[in-house]
């Protein structure tokens, strides 16, 4: 599989770290909440700006979760539909062309799915195949560039998306002080991508020497024991409360490295055989955990690094933001192999091993 074009879409409404807390603070939190707490954990988030769904002055307005997750069709449906095409005029592709198109999401619920709403948006044909993906939280990603190259394995003539659409800011909880949303306060945002990947076959007549787009050869997803209250959500009278364990940088430094040496000997390599990553930003201390657990420095990570403190944690549309980055601005040199991994609920890890390609396919 080749993935020929990653875009990334943002919300209009931006607003620096500092504008988030104090309408957090003041307007949004119904409950009473330390506010030097509140400040501290912001402050250590590792985010300068995030983009929100709504404008900031909206969210005290939400009567209850239904009212949210209309919000979150609506804005959900407009981001998706905006970066599928996008990521297809890039690559000269419409809508039309499209055999599969898989959508990730955490952060809402939609029945008939985002992506059928999208697809009588934007013009996917009746015969689309469509594979919705919902609880996998951050790792889905990473996960949707798998199943796209699970698909195009056996459809090597084959035109695949995928769309992730992630609006954090409407699943804060205004009643709840705990550190966990406290923390999802300062360190979540909303955004949308979407990635267009083709088999082998099709990737032929489609590849652009111009453009960095490369070659997913293999994936492996890695589920770890007694880890369920790990992260995830709490479903309740008021919606989707966040589940999130400080234990999460350990369980990284515990499991990832082990699972990334045996997935990368049993294509034939050794890590000083990656060259470049695409990493999940899931915030300051799982990134810290995660060079622990890779042996790299910091600079490995810088994309994602730079990610976060730009538009924060997108849940699943992060790495895809960080994938498109990474193209854009650090391309790889030719057949330099890479590595993206995310983590999320369950608790669970997605390894996708990249391999940079200009030109015809191998």
């Amino acid at each position: 599989m080749r993935v020929l074009s990653v875009r990334g879409t943002l919300p209009d409404h931006r607003y620096r770290q500092e504008e988030i807390t104090e309408s957090f603070a003041t307007t949004m939190l119904r409950g009473a909440v330390n506010r030097g707490v509140l400040d501290r954990l912001h402050r250590n988030a590792g985010v300068d700006t995030r983009h929100t769904a709504l404008p900031l002055e909206r969210y005290a307005a939400l009567r209850d979760f239904g009212e949210a997750n209309d919000a979150f069709i609506a804005a959900g449906v407009e981001l998706g539909a905006r970066a599928v095409v996008d990521a297809l005029k890039a690559v000269d592709l419409a809508p039309s062309d499209v055999d599969l198109v898989v959508s990730a999401t955490v952060t809402g619920l939609a029945v008939p799915s985002l992506d059928a709403r999208v697809a009588a948006l934007i013009g996917l044909r009746d015969d689309v195949v469509r594979v919705p993906i919902v609880g996998l939280g951050c790792v889905a990603g990473a996960a949707g560039v798998a199943r796209l190259h699970d698909y195009l394995v056996g459809h090597p003539d084959a035109v695949a998306v995928l769309m992730s659409v992630e609006l954090c800011s409407l699943t804060l909880q205004r009643d709840d002080t705990s550190v966990p949303n406290l923390v999802a306060s300062g360190l979540f945002g909303d955004g949308a991508a979407a990635v267009v990947a083709a088999g082998e076959r099709r990737a032929a007549q489609l590849v652009d020497d111009r453009r960095a787009q490369p070659e997913v050869l293999a994936a492996r997803s890695r589920l770890y024991p007694d880890s369920e209250r790990t992260m995830g959500w709490d479903v309740g009278a008021g919606g989707l409360k966040i589940v999130l364990d400080s234990a999460v940088p350990e369980v990284v430094r515990r499991y990832l490295g082990d699972d990334v040496r045996r997935f990368l000997a049993d294509q034939g390599l050794g890590p000083d055989d990656v060259e470049w990553y695409v990493a999940h930003p899931g915030g300051p201390k799982v990134l810290e955990a995660l060079q622990d657990a890779l042996g790299v420095d910091r600079d490995a990570l810088g994309v994602t690094w730079d990610s976060l403190r730009r538009i924060g944690n997108l849940s699943s549309a992060s790495v895809l933001h960080v994938l498109a980055d990474t193209l854009a601005t650090r391309p790889p040199r030719p057949g330099a192999y890479g590595l993206m991994l995310a983590m999320g609920p369950g608790f669970c890890s997605e390894l996708v091993l990249l391999r940079a390609a200009t030109g015809a396919t191998a």
